[in-house]
């Protein structure tokens, strides 16, 4: 990474963990695919991205967009 980061990121995710999670797991590879997720502050996942290619990732830029209209709604 270049630079710290303010929030949490998961790396090394065993399968188990994986599979905890539903994500897929890439049994020819041996690898987990992306498993996206924004939480709230106290840790409730908001809205998730799970994937096994490319297609279907979040974008960075759409997903902070999201994020504000979320925040923006708030009562």
């Amino acid at each position: 990474m270049a630079k710290a980061l303010n929030f949490p990121l998961a790396y090394g995710v065993t399968r188990d963990i994986g599979n905890a999670l539903g994500s897929w797991w890439d049994e020819r590879r041996d690898f987990i695919q992306p498993s996206e997720f924004v939480l709230s502050p106290k840790g409730k996942v908001m809205f998730s991205a799970y994937s096994n290619a490319p297609v279907g990732r979040m974008d960075p830029a759409e997903t902070l967009t999201l994020i504000r209209y979320l925040n923006s709604i708030k009562t």
